[in-house]
């Protein structure tokens, strides 16, 4: 089915984020625009600094309107615009139908707390039809899946315990239980040995193609993007400077940057 005969999941248009901070006002978004679709990967990727996670920010919801100087544009999903509607329909949305993991779990779980209430926490706040019992049995399953082993041991366990690579898979886990429409993952990755990073890659796509989980990918890694990605987004600044198929991006990149991050990939020599 092409884009043309889907309808849009979520529609990102003309996103404009500004903050005032030491006394003048700082674009950290300008102008961005994303239509994601049912079932697809798109990826975001850019050098630090370039806008990439914080669309992804909006998008989820995480950030202090208070703290914004201008929010201009639209995010619209299910017929709300995320930028603007009120606190109680974004948080029906948060965790349950649009759900995230970020770049550095150990910052993420809560040290003081179990695996396995971490991971069931969507549950408990968004379906508490759900009894303790069926959410401890959803949350082992869902920890199998995410190719954890061993999960009536790790349900007890606590996140310093765990491994970098088993910490992720624990953050996806606890996207994931609630079954989400939008993943967003924030650089999932960047803490993590070449060998786990395939694993995660890997597990991702799985996801989507099982699921039908639409992905935004955020990374600065080019390669790891056309691993997984169906489309990518490439920002500098802010802005974005260019988009398209990965196909079409690897092939025939138009702006000078892509190919400066399409040059900066590692290539081993034999």
């Amino acid at each position: 089915m092409t884009h043309q005969e889907k309808k849009p999941l979520l529609q990102v248009t003309d996103l404009h984020i500004e903050f005032h901070d030491h006394g003048q006002p700082e674009t950290a978004v300008e102008d961005f625009d994303l239509t994601l679709y049912e079932g697809e990967i798109v990826g975001i990727v850019g050098e630090s600094g370039s806008g990439k996670s914080m669309s992804a920010l909006a998008i989820a919801g995480l950030l202090s309107r208070r703290a914004m100087m201008t929010r201009r544009g639209e995010i619209l999903f299910d017929g709300h615009n995320l930028l603007t509607c009120d606190r109680k329909t974004l948080r029906s949305y948060q965790g349950d139908e649009i759900a995230m993991i970020f770049q550095e779990p150990m910052t993420s779980l809560n040290p003081l707390l179990r695996i396995g209430p971490q991971v069931e926490e969507c549950l408990k706040i968004h379906h508490p039809e759900i009894g303790k019992e069926e959410r401890r049995k959803r949350a082992l399953t869902i920890m199998e899946q995410v190719g954890l082993r061993d999960t009536e041991t790790l349900y007890r366990m606590y996140p310093h315990e765990l491994s970098g690579g088993m910490r992720q898979r624990i953050m996806i886990a606890a996207a994931m239980i609630a079954e989400p429409r939008i993943l967003i993952a924030d650089e999932p990755t960047t803490a993590l040995d070449v060998t786990i990073q395939a694993k995660i890659v890997r597990l991702l796509r799985k996801i989507n193609e099982v699921a039908h989980t639409s992905i935004l990918f955020i990374s600065h890694d080019l390669s790891l993007v056309a691993q997984l990605c169906h489309r990518v987004i490439v920002m500098k600044q802010g802005r974005i400077v260019e988009e398209g198929r990965i196909e079409e991006i690897f092939e025939h990149p138009k702006d000078v940057y892509t190919k400066e991050l399409i040059d900066a990939i590692p290539k081993v020599a034999l």
